[in-house]
């Protein structure tokens, strides 16, 4: 992720609450880092002071996961005594920090030529354009954006501008309100985090538990991470897997376990769906490992609902399997995404907190520990090298097609999409019967899970990491006698 001012400012929030929730002060010192963040002599990103500490409080009330109107210290005190309000929306606006972006799509710029044969003028459909001294002009109560004029000018003297949210957003699930800032269609949006990486103002973020996570542990319950395979990398180069596991366990978690487990148990009971439902009751199935895709087409494709696989998600699977074997735990997935967050509030039973890397990162800083200098303890994967490569290009389908052969079943029609755009073009023409494909992987962020808004690392070096990672993993196979075998056999593995 690039270390932006905006990734600063939250970075610097989300290590100040865990700080002072770590030593039990929080109520007490939340105005410090309202204070030590916006200084009165510090570099200003925003017009003021008075804006800046605005902005801010935006930010703390939504990594409290509240609403972002609360006064900080009130907010604070109710997140220390109360569960995570599961009502809000996952990903919010800032009111303060959005900068109410123009919302003229069309643009007349200097290039203009006021040239003899105005082909604007002339293949504009609505007459919107006219010349005014010596310039192109474009009356906006006329213009219905349908860009010709911007097509047929010969100097590029039109451009078309766009809200970087919106422009990041293929679901069109973010609009200018009345008052020009934006505003989140939570019946269209996905949680996958696209807008809020685009804005560059940082008027978009979401909600964080990393509060209650930690008042959690604090409690003596028994709290296991869920460690997403892409974690290999993401608090250094240099920080070991069993340092990782060292750090993690010496904040206070009883154990840890790898949702590679889950993506073996996944990629096994997928497998099994597949040969039962493709071709004798459909002609194809998608992949269910990411809740963004998923929620793509149970929102914009609803009539396809059917084409999902039933198979629950690597991070329920794994939820579920230690709940099996530890009743009591209380289980917190961690990894690149924010859907996530979305997934884990519809499987309650499963998943009780999710942090992003970036949050994992904060509760570390917080607590005073630095994983490259934890001892690393002994520690070795359970999972095969097809579980770890699920973030990986094709790294769903690729498992399940192992699994499928272990089977004995031959090789599927695969396809492969990334980001929601590609998502949505390839499952139409799929749906069409314009590409041939039997088993549709699709994955939300550009790049597969490696690419996650909540990540730490540039995706290239997660890729090398994890290729290294699941090469040197012992479990070569997936129907081998290894632990997510006997996992599927005592696992609801249905959504």
């Amino acid at each position: 992720m690039e270390l932006t001012e905006v990734t600063k400012f939250r970075r610097a929030v989300l290590t100040g609450l865990a700080k002072f929730t770590w030593q039990g002060t929080l109520p007490e010192h939340v105005y410090d880092i309202l204070y030590s963040v916006v200084t009165e002599d510090g570099p200003r990103v925003r017009c003021c002071v008075h804006k800046e500490r605005a902005v801010l409080k935006n930010r703390i009330n939504m990594a409290l996961g509240l609403t972002v109107d609360l006064n900080i210290v009130e907010a604070s005190t109710r997140a220390l005594a109360e569960p995570v309000n599961k009502e809000l929306p996952i990903i919010d606006v800032l009111p303060e920090a959005c900068d109410q972006c123009p919302i003229d799509k069309f643009l007349i710029t200097d290039a203009c030529r006021h040239c003899v044969a105005h082909k604007c003028m002339n293949k504009c459909p609505k007459q919107a354009i006219s010349i005014h001294q010596n310039r192109a002009y474009i009356d906006k109560s006329k213009c219905i954006e349908c860009g010709m004029c911007k097509k047929v000018c010969p100097y590029g003297a039109i451009i078309e501008v766009s809200r970087p949210c919106e422009r990041a957003c293929p679901l069109d699930a973010i609009t200018a309100g009345a008052d020009r800032k934006a505003k989140i269609d939570t019946q269209k949006c996905v949680q996958c985090g696209a807008c809020r990486s685009a804005c560059p103002f940082g008027a978009i973020d979401e909600r964080s538990s990393i509060v209650q996570l930690i008042q959690t542990i604090k409690s003596g319950q028994q709290v296991y991470a869920l460690l997403a395979p892409s974690f290999i990398g993401q608090l250094g180069f240099k920080v070991t897997p069993e340092q990782i596991v060292a750090a993690i366990k010496k904040m206070g978690f009883a154990g840890v376990e790898e949702v590679a487990v889950g993506a073996d148990m996944a990629a096994l009971h997928e497998a099994e769906e597949f040969m039962e439902k493709v071709p004798a009751q459909q002609s194809f199935i998608t992949s269910s490992c990411c809740s963004s895709f998923v929620s793509l087409i149970k929102q914009h494709l609803p009539e396809h609902i059917d084409k999902i696989s039933t198979t629950v998600s690597p991070m329920v699977a794994c939820g579920r399997y230690v709940k099996t074997k530890y009743p009591d735990a209380v289980t917190v997935f961690i990894g690149p995404c924010i859907a996530k967050k979305g997934e884990a509030r519809q499987f309650a039973d499963a998943i009780d907190y999710v942090l992003t890397f970036e949050e994992l990162f904060c509760m570390l800083e917080g607590a005073g520990i630095d994983p490259a200098a934890v001892t690393p303890e002994e520690y070795a994967t359970k999972a095969s090298g097809f579980g770890i490569s699920f973030p990986l290009h094709k790294g769903v389908q690729g498992a399940v097609a192992h699994a499928l052969q272990e089977a004995g079943s031959p090789e599927p029609a695969m396809h492969y999409a990334s980001g929601l755009e590609h998502c949505l073009e390839d499952l139409q023409k799929v749906i069409d019967g314009k590409i041939k494909c039997e088993l549709f992987e699709g994955m939300a962020c550009d790049r597969g899970c490696i690419d996650g808004p909540g990540g730490l690392t540039e995706p290239g070096l997660v890729t090398v990491l994890l290729k290294k990672y699941a090469a040197e993993a012992q479990q070569k196979k997936l129907h081998d006698d290894n632990e997510a075998v006997e996992a599927v056999k005592k696992v609801d593995m249905k959504v």
